[in-house]
């Protein structure tokens, strides 16, 4: 019986594409950065996460013609972000302005992780774009709607004029905030959808931003049932089973499960705003070895239902958050369709 229920390894399917030892090792990093700092009693060792994933610098000289700077988005939270721009004068055309949110199952990482920094500084680079990476506030710390609330708040930062010159001077290129992207990965790509409907909703309150697409890079959403995509690829890198069953334990309300708004994007009240004419087209991507992928298909689905214009990339071959190992194809294609993506949205 055992023999029938447990096949022998080489009769399973394979759970993750072929990869350098270098990128192994990476994975299993970032998996001992999650089990190793959660404490027993659901909350966060931040002192050894903070020696285990350090702060990366900005870096005012620019790397392959991008500059970043550290700037407050709002002190009173207080809430900050990573500013990366083109190295242009002021003078020079106006660029778009992508508002970006990290992964990382809404409590690890941040802004200034090292895959992080370097991902949107290829964003930057690629796309010839402002990016405005937000060190939103993170779980079990902060659960809903803490990271919502920092998204949207980002945004309001943006629509004031008043506080434009933290993005101006030192070769930054003018701000087109008329061409303004929502962007994320996992859990990032949630808060950026969620972002989004906030602003369809009270659009009509911004003076200057204008939202013209959103980027869901293998989002996080769930639900209370097992998908067979997560069932069946059980094992494979970055995500499991546990690991995202304690991520939303620690982010939703206490009491409340995944039919909730945040995890769910069909329920009822995850579905207000998305009828509206503000909420963006979308570029949705999913990966063939990420155990998300059944729950990605469907909020394409909960969004066409809506009417709404969804561009979805696959990648068959992809693991989830693929696309911060630039050892990967996948992950110079996916740089060059957000390029696509970006320039040709007005």
């Amino acid at each position: 019986m055992a023999a029938d229920l447990d096949p022998p390894a080489k009769a399973r399917k394979k759970l993750a594409p072929p990869m350098s030892w270098r990128t192994r090792l990476s994975i299993f990093v970032a998996g001992y950065l999650t089990d190793a700092t959660c404490r027993g009693d659901g909350t966060i060792n931040r002192r050894l996460l903070s020696y285990l994933d350090p702060a990366v610098p900005a870096s005012p000289t620019p790397r392959n013609g991008v500059a970043s700077r550290d700037i407050d988005v709002d002190p009173a939270i207080p809430l900050r972000a990573r500013f990366f721009h083109p190295v242009g004068g002021p003078a020079g055309p106006a660029v778009p302005v992508v508002v970006f949110f990290h992964g990382g199952g809404f409590a690890y990482l941040s802004a200034y992780s090292l895959a992080y920094d370097a991902a949107c500084l290829r964003i930057a680079r690629y796309c010839g774009a402002a990016v405005l990476s937000v060190e939103y506030r993170r779980s079990p710390e902060h659960r809903f709607p803490a990271a919502y609330d920092d998204g949207f708040s980002a945004l309001r930062f943006l629509d004031d004029p008043k506080k434009h010159p933290a993005l101006t001077g030192d070769g930054v290129p003018p701000l087109d905030v008329s061409r303004c992207f929502l962007a994320g990965d996992s859990a990032g790509a949630n808060i950026a959808h969620h972002v989004a409907r906030r602003y369809a909703i009270s659009s009509q309150s911004f003076a200057n931003v204008r939202i013209s697409g959103l980027i869901a890079i293998q989002p996080f959403f769930g639900g209370q049932e097992r998908t067979p995509s997560e069932l069946r690829l059980e094992g494979a890198p970055i995500v499991s089973i546990a690991r995202c069953d304690w991520m939303w334990r620690a982010f939703l309300p206490h009491g409340a499960d995944r039919t909730h708004e945040a995890a769910h994007a069909a329920s009822p009240a995850a579905l207000a705003g998305i009828d509206s004419p503000a909420f963006p087209p979308a570029v949705v991507v999913v990966g063939g070895y990420d155990p998300l992928q059944d729950w990605q298909r469907r909020y394409c689905d909960t969004l066409r239902s809506k009417g709404k214009e969804v561009r979805v990339l696959e990648y068959p071959e992809a693991i989830h958050a693929f696309y911060v190992f630039p050892e990967f194809a996948e992950s110079k294609d996916l740089m060059l369709r957000i390029k696509d993506f970006v320039g040709g949205t007005k």
